[in-house]
């Protein structure tokens, strides 16, 4: 279906990337040399995001995630900065789906083994807990358990659904989350995306440039990216 156009002759689409100030990015000297071909111009040294670009990229990255969810493949959502949390948690939590949001954990992909025993030591400790197990420890062991069970649940409480590697990982502001997309690269797990001005593309499967600090652009791919993912989940498969 083709984009719906406003009076002007211009995508719909771009108007909500326009409203949402997907379009500002960071100060010209900031900016990676990888991203020079999605930058419009400058605008009192801030850099000035094309916008149709953005626009081509985005629907590339969704169409590559309505795949994901077509074949019911899992989908990592990366944000640990504050502006993106509320957004990736909810979306994921939404799609059912994994995400980290307080910190990423050196390893998480390239030592998943390790990462999984910690995941498996939490699950545990809540099994025992609930059917009141932990009964048997004396109060201090009691009170340690449960700072530990606190700490395990921040670190890695959104990852407890994953049993191997991801499919593919959403992050947002790639800088910001460089060791996850190097660990994501290595074990060659597909990264999409949100990346401003001061990004390094170059090894992002399916980069999205646009701004990634102010809350509402963040809200607005994060949900586009959880759109797509859902619309390949709900196709009718015709045999």
């Amino acid at each position: 279906m083709a984009e719906a156009e406003n009076t002007n002759g211009q995508s719909t689409k771009l108007d909500e990337l326009f409203n949402v100030g997907a379009h500002f990015g960071y100060q010209r000297t900031r900016r990676h040399p990888s991203v020079k071909p999605y930058i419009f111009g400058s605008k009192n040294r801030v850099d000035i995001i094309d916008l149709e670009k953005t626009e081509a990229l985005l629907d590339k990255a969704k169409e590559f995630v309505t795949t994901l969810g077509r074949e019911k493949k899992q989908l990592l959502f990366v944000g640990t900065k504050p502006e993106a949390r509320a957004a990736v948690q909810a979306a994921a939590e939404r799609l059912g789906m994994p995400y980290v949001i307080e910190r990423w954990v050196g390893g998480t992909f390239t030592n998943f083994p390790e990462i999984r025993k910690r995941l498996e030591r939490y699950q545990d400790f809540a099994k025992k807990k609930e059917e009141g197990s932990l009964d048997v420890y004396t109060k201090k062991e009691r009170l340690l358990i449960d700072r530990e069970m606190e700490e395990l649940n921040k670190n890695f409480g959104g990852l407890m659904s994953v049993k191997g590697l991801p499919a593919a990982m959403f992050v947002v502001d790639s800088r910001n989350e460089m060791i996850a997309v190097e660990e994501a690269v290595k074990m060659r797990v597909p990264v999409v995306s949100l990346s401003n001005s001061d990004c390094d593309v170059s090894m992002i499967a399916h980069p999205v440039v646009g701004n990634d600090s102010a809350i509402a652009s963040i809200a607005y791919f994060v949900a586009a990216i959880a759109d797509a993912y859902e619309a390949g989940a709900n196709e009718t498969i015709v045999a």
